[in-house]
């Protein structure tokens, strides 16, 4: 499998870019999924001068072994959002992000959602709103793998 380490400095200029193409969407609420869209999602609350950051949990890979089942928990209260961004690091089979995004619109069907990854793979089930990079194997973001060397 072709891995690719994708640096810290290659995600700041990444954000930059992914800050620009959401902006027209004017989002009042930012919902990142966890753990690959916190740090995104923190990066762009803050390019975004908002305090608007929700996170909620869906775990569907253990490391690099997909897992058979979904989990999604932790879903924050949203009655008073309007236009809810949804971040992650990347669309990978869209399995995820789509039953994600499926039970956002269930529970607030009168919210406007869109979704943002710095990363997507043509292949997958459901493409983001706004991205930056076509993923073409396996990336190792600095966030999960810096930490294994301390």
């Amino acid at each position: 499998m072709h891995r690719y380490y994708y640096s810290y400095d290659e995600f700041k200029e990444d954000i930059s870019t992914l800050k620009k193409r959401i902006e027209p969407f004017r989002a009042d609420t930012l919902l990142s999924i966890a753990r690959g869209g916190m740090l995104p999602g923190l990066f762009l609350a803050e390019a975004l001068d908002t305090r608007r950051l929700f996170t909620l949990n869906a775990i569907h890979y253990d490391d690099t072994r997909r897992l058979d089942s979904l989990e999604i928990f932790n879903i924050p209260q949203l009655e008073d959002a309007k236009r809810i961004l949804v971040i992650d690091d990347i669309i990978d089979s869209g399995d995820t992000v789509e039953a994600v995004m499926a039970l956002l619109r269930g529970r607030y069907p009168d919210k406007e959602f869109a979704l943002a990854s710095i990363f997507y793979k043509k292949e997958a089930s459901v493409q983001p709103d706004y991205s930056v990079k076509e993923a073409k194997g396996w990336i190792d973001f600095f966030w999960e793998a810096d930490p294994l060397d301390l």
